[in-house]
């Protein structure tokens, strides 16, 4: 018989419905059954993509045993980490205060009132190689709330009053400019790069492409070609490896090993989309056709395995298939003839690596970290013919080995729809389709725009965090306000149409109204008005995913530059102290508040164009073509003059040309003559 779980939308939760353990949701009467009965609260945590929370529930979850000894003794709770991050947070929190670390499957065993006393990730159920059996530590606990409860009690209190405590230290630290910080971070970056392979620190790596975008704009404000090396180094070699799906393009997880070879091959919508951003700036300063030819990879596989028909993007595809990690991506060498043929089959084996002797559990990840002639397919050289006729033929043999990986088995989908996952893929599409000359990204990006506002904006006007199946549920948190806003940001910037910008304005504006912090600064998780827990969240950390509070920053800062209003600079100059007080200890962990700190420090100008009439195509092309960083642009026409001076007043002040279009340039406080033409503008500016 079916659980608790059975009605809820999450995949995670549904996978878990059919479990013999009586799960509930995270609601008001699993705590009030938990207070009746007199028991403790046997908290898991996890998401639908996640390995090693499928390991534990065919362990544990499943088996009845265990299910009986949980029922008996506990009131048990799921948790979706990607529908309640808020949650989340706070245990994970827990975890690593307690242990040092943290991951999923995240196991907590608490209080009825929610205060937790034991911390811990996967557990086997029985004991082995000196980790404890779950069937043991339940044994335990229940043998401590009998005997031992003020100690278990006392525990809870002092472990949540040291999460609570954490979020409001403040230390004496050293005070350090904006640009020491900077440097400071750059030479952590270098001091944990690897030479060889690129990355960051040794195996695990995870690809933290918001690191990357620091570095590419370190390079170029300070230049300093190292910046820029690394991350080109970093670039090439991902592309290369087995994390990067040659057959069906996007990015895994993350790899286990320095090489970029052998995946945790989950993958995740932010992580492709951040991957997306990464490549498609590399693209634009370099001008390497490589970095493009991955971001379309990259592109194409969000919009062909991940988007919804209403047009929203899914959460993200397993690592298992048939209960076997990896093994929808890997190959031997007679499977990949016996769909190619002897010659195309051979070549391509010899081209990705597919060896007899394999490179993942006696079969071959596709990789191209061999492959002396990877980079040739991109260049202009003396044998350039041949080595586009090599790509053309591999791109064939590409299609049909995805088409035949896709008839051999499949992979679970997640197929939620989580706001700010989706918002850093609009932004992501919305400059990949400039940089790209690809309209269908764009497109895409504003169909996922439409989607936000017509099925996860509720009544009251507040974002909700998830939709599925029909449903939008889980008030949004910051991030959900924070990225879309940013989202928005940068439709207006490759459209021009007033509407994202008042958009993007509204929800800052609510941003700061239900999530700020106005004692201590900086901006909580959860809004002012949601169902408080035992801690409410402050992130501050750029790991996986820019933090809610960096994003943040980076919103403020453009508005503030975009609209000129007092309120904005004000709210803006508020989360720089905020920022900079946090990060200066250890910057290198605070990508994008960099990138965010750049925006306020660095050289930066403001554009506005007045247009006699609508704006061009040329004219469009023209603007969105000028750097990402470093400039805000502003459109005025007759049709969006009142429109326009709505967000940004002091543009009321801006005739429109009798003919034609005149450019407004500022620099840095400083504003220039207008002038009919961008070249115009002064020495240094003709690249614009």
């Amino acid at each position: 018989m079916s659980n608790r779980l059975k009605d809820e939308k999450s995949p995670y939760l549904l996978q878990h419905k059919d479990n013999p353990v009586d799960w509930y949701p995270w609601c008001d009467e699993a705590f009030k059954k938990a207070e009746t009965e007199d028991k403790p609260i046997f908290l898991s945590i996890g998401y639908s993509t996640c390995h090693w929370c499928h390991v534990m529930a065919h362990e544990s979850f499943e088996d009845t045993s265990v299910a009986e000894l949980l029922n008996q003794g506990f009131v048990c709770i799921k948790v979706d980490r990607e529908e309640r991050p808020d949650i989340d947070a706070v245990y994970i929190s827990v975890c690593q205060a307690v242990t040092g670390q943290g991951g999923w499957p995240l196991t907590i065993i608490m209080t009825p009132g929610q205060k937790p006393f034991f911390a811990g990730t996967y557990f086997p159920k029985e004991r082995y190689y000196g980790r404890p059996g779950l069937v043991d530590i339940l044994k335990e606990v229940l043998l401590l709330w009998k005997d031992r409860r003020e100690d278990l009690m006392r525990d809870g209190e002092e472990i949540t009053a040291l999460i609570n405590n954490q979020s409001a230290l403040k230390e004496n630290k050293e005070e350090l400019s904006e640009k020491d910080i900077f440097h400071k971070a750059y030479h952590i970056f270098v001091k944990q790069f690897d030479p060889v392979w690129g990355g960051f620190g040794g195996a695990p790596k995870f690809p933290s492409p918001h690191n990357l975008l620091f570095l590419m704009r370190f390079a170029e404000e300070e230049k300093e070609p190292e910046a820029l090396r690394m991350v080109e180094i970093t670039l090439n070699a991902m592309a290369d490896g087995g994390i990067h799906d040659h057959i069906g393009g996007g990015f895994s997880r993350y790899s286990t090993d320095e090489q970029w070879l052998v995946p945790h091959f989950e993958k995740m919508l932010y992580d492709n989309a951040l991957l997306l951003l990464a490549y498609v700036q590399a693209y634009q300063i370099t001008g390497k056709e490589k970095y493009g030819e991955v971001a379309r990879h990259t592109a194409d596989y969000i919009l062909r395995e991940l988007t919804d028909w209403q047009g929203g993007f899914y959460c993200g595809q397993d690592a298992d298939s048939e209960g076997v990690e990896g093994k929808y991506y890997v190959f031997t060498p007679e499977e990949v003839i016996s769909v190619l043929g002897e010659a195309d089959g051979k070549e391509f084996c010899r081209q990705y690596g597919i060896t007899k002797e394999g490179n993942f559990e006696g079969k071959s990840i596709p990789n191209r970290l061999c492959n002396e002639q990877a980079e040739d397919v991109f260049k202009e050289t003396a044998n350039g013919n041949k080595a586009r006729e090599e790509q053309a033929a591999a791109e064939n043999s590409l299609d049909r080995l995805y088409q035949y990986r896709i008839s051999r088995t499949s992979l679970h989908k997640d197929d939620k729809i989580l706001l700010s996952w989706n918002a850093w893929t609009i932004l992501a599409l919305a400059r990949a389709g400039v940089a790209l000359k690809e309209e269908r990204y764009l497109r895409a990006a504003k169909k996922a725009q439409e989607f936000i506002e017509e099925r996860m904006n509720g009544k009251d006007g507040r974002l909700y965090l998830r939709f599925r199946d029909g449903e939008a549920a889980h008030p949004g948190m910051l991030e959900d306000y924070a990225v879309y806003a940013l989202a928005l940001l940068e439709l207006y910037r490759v459209d021009f149409c007033v509407e994202y910008l008042s958009n993007a304005i509204h929800r800052a504006k609510q941003m700061l109204q239900f999530f700020e912090d106005q004692e201590d600064g900086g901006y909580f998780m959860n809004a002012i008005d949601a169902v408080q827990l035992i801690a409410r969240p402050k992130e501050m950390y750029d790991g996986a995913i820019p933090s809610g509070n960096s994003v943040a920053f980076m919103v403020l800062q453009r508005l503030a530059a975009l609209t000129g209003e007092v309120s904005w600079q004000r709210a803006a100059r508020r989360q720089m102290q905020y920022c900079t007080w946090q990060i200066q200890e250890y910057p290198a962990g605070y990508g994008f508040a960099l990138l965010a700190m750049a925006e306020a420090v660095c050289t930066h100008r403001e554009l506005v164009c007045t247009v006699n009439g609508e704006v061009s195509e040329e004219l469009r092309q023209q603007l969105v073509n000028l750097p990402v960083y470093g400039i805000e642009i502003l459109v005025k026409t007759k049709g969006n003059a009142d429109a326009l001076m709505e967000c940004a007043p002091f543009t009321s002040e801006y005739p429109l040309p009798e003919e034609g279009v005149l450019y407004y340039l500022c620099e840095d406080g400083a504003c220039r003559a207008p002038v009919r033409e961008l070249s115009e503008c002064g020495e240094g500016y003709e690249r614009l």
